[in-house]
């Protein structure tokens, strides 16, 4: 398909030439691509997109934009989309006929070449949403070394994986190559992607570009953008550093921008760099998924400890939700020395370390996953009905965000917070602001609500130490064993009789 857009351009301001004040340390154009606006080490992101402290985030809701031109109708198959049939034969493979909402209201207009504001809550499809438009338009074209056809900016590690995962598949059977681009991964290895030639790039703001610091990456024959959790993109810090990339793209190119939340940050995206979007929200940013239950339980500080144990020794998986990497790293010492099969998961974690305990977490070899908020989003694991805020979110964002672990794409599940006296008012706050209404019980540890609502049952008492999985290399055969002696052999001689023919 052409990724020439339908409705085409003449050009984009993109705020450059009298566009909208888009706030101090923005990036501010091609001359000085990142400026000296970007957050400083001890105070935003890190250059290979780490955290920094928190930034205010501009709060409140905005209205979205006014769509002139018409949207295309929704589907109800994929099969009735304009896409490659390669695309089709892999979505029928994996049992996928049906579209969910955010991509039936939004593929027809993606694969036109329109630009799309979508927000939809984690879980809801997003990613196939924007994936299959991106690879559709890009299929049957060849990116030279260093110049990626299309982008996707993510602002976590685990989220670009999580795309990289769900899009591989698809990007195979139209024969495009995928680059994952992150810190904490060599830098080498991705630079020698880039340079191989991959037509869509993932990747965290940081770590892009140090890669086109380097000059390992240029982003001028990007076509295609997408801004995934555009709003964590936002509260992290990141803004200078998605402006100043999103201005190195081709001017003309498609925008697509995805978001759990449409705050003010967000709102700045749109206005400078969407072009009459198609606008669809699948559910408000506020409110519960209709297959989740949220339970509040008021528990006694000095038995939240006992409690947080017997939920975390039930039967099946569970991801457990702390404020500090400490204290992570202390429950799951604990939950260990219980005889509960837990593992942490924090940014002070190396990224391979994150990856294996991911990993683990999906197979089963890790029945409890402890983590701060670097796990509230990115993180999708089939069939966990269970998330437990341990230590109670202050915001109601990441609240959603936690709770989006468990009732994805369908499925039901249970959010369970544990308050204690002196938290039970923040709470009321917080849970008004999200618009849920939970159900509140008081509960003790051993206690049969407990067990209801949670399947807690008493640990084991046995402690446990979590290993890695032995993976076996494969063995060489006999005969290929008996191959590579000759050779070696030969070359053993041919060195002896080099060495005799210069003592001679």
């Amino acid at each position: 398909m052409n990724p020439t857009r339908t409705n085409e351009r003449s050009s984009r301001t993109r705020g450059r030439t009298g566009g909208p004040a888009f706030g101090t340390g923005a990036g501010s154009g091609r001359g000085s691509r990142f400026g000296s606006s970007a957050p400083s080490r001890s105070g935003g992101p890190s250059r290979s997109g780490g955290y920094g402290r928190r930034p205010a985030a501009i709060q409140g809701e905005f209205a979205p934009p006014k769509t002139i031109t018409p949207a295309l109708p929704a589907v109800e198959a994929f099969a009735d989309l304009d896409m490659p049939a390669q695309l089709l034969t892999v979505l029928t493979r994996e049992g996928m006929a049906t579209p969910f909402p955010i991509q039936a209201a939004t593929l027809p207009n993606t694969l036109a070449g329109r630009d799309v504001l979508g927000r939809g809550r984690t879980g809801s499809g997003k990613t196939l949403a924007f994936g299959l438009a991106l690879l559709a338009r890009t299929a049957g074209q060849s990116a030279e070394p260093g110049q990626p056809l299309a982008l996707v900016l993510v602002p976590t590690r685990e989220l670009a994986q999580q795309v990289t995962a769900a899009l591989t598949p698809y990007a195979r059977a139209v024969k495009l190559r995928l680059a994952t681009v992150v810190g904490g991964m060599p830098i080498h290895r991705q630079a020698g992607a880039l340079r191989a030639g991959a037509e869509v790039v993932v990747a965290t703001p940081g770590r892009l570009k140090d890669l086109i610091d380097r000059g390992d990456c240029r982003l001028n024959q990007v076509a295609i953008t997408v801004l995934d959790e555009a709003d964590q993109m936002a509260d992290m810090g990141f803004m200078p550093q998605v402006t100043a990339l999103l201005d190195q793209v081709r001017p003309v190119g498609q925008r697509m921008l995805f978001s759990a939340t449409l705050d003010r940050n967000v709102d700045l995206l749109v206005r400078r760099y969407l072009t009459d979007p198609v606008v669809h929200s699948v559910d408000p940013s506020q409110g519960a998924v209709t297959t989740m239950e949220h339970h509040v339980l008021h528990v006694h500080g000095a038995d939240k400890q006992r409690t947080t144990t017997e939920i975390a020794a039930r039967d099946g998986r569970v991801i457990m939700f702390l404020d500090t990497k400490h204290a992570v790293d202390r429950l799951t010492q604990e939950l260990l020395d219980s005889g509960v099969r837990a593992a942490a998961l924090h940014g002070g974690k190396s990224q391979p370390q994150r990856t294996r305990t991911l990993a683990q977490f999906k197979a089963g070899h890790v029945t409890v996953l402890v983590a701060t908020n670097v796990a509230a989003r990115g993180i999708h694991v089939d069939n966990l009905d269970l998330v437990v805020n341990v230590d109670p979110p202050t915001d109601p964002k990441d609240y959603l965000h936690r709770g989006g672990r468990t009732a994805r794409a369908g499925e039901s599940g249970s959010v369970v917070t544990l308050v204690t006296p002196n938290q039970r008012r923040d709470m009321t706050r917080l849970m008004q602001a999200a618009g849920i209404t939970p159900l509140t019980t008081q509960v003790r540890s051993g206690d049969e609500a407990l067990n209801r609502i949670t399947g807690a049952q008493a640990p084991s008492g046995i402690p446990v130490t979590i290993t890695a999985p032995v993976s076996e290399r494969p063995k060489r055969s006999t005969a290929s064993r008996g191959r590579r002696r000759p050779i070696a052999a030969a070359r053993r001689a041919s060195l002896r009789q080099t060495a005799f023919d210069a003592a001679a």
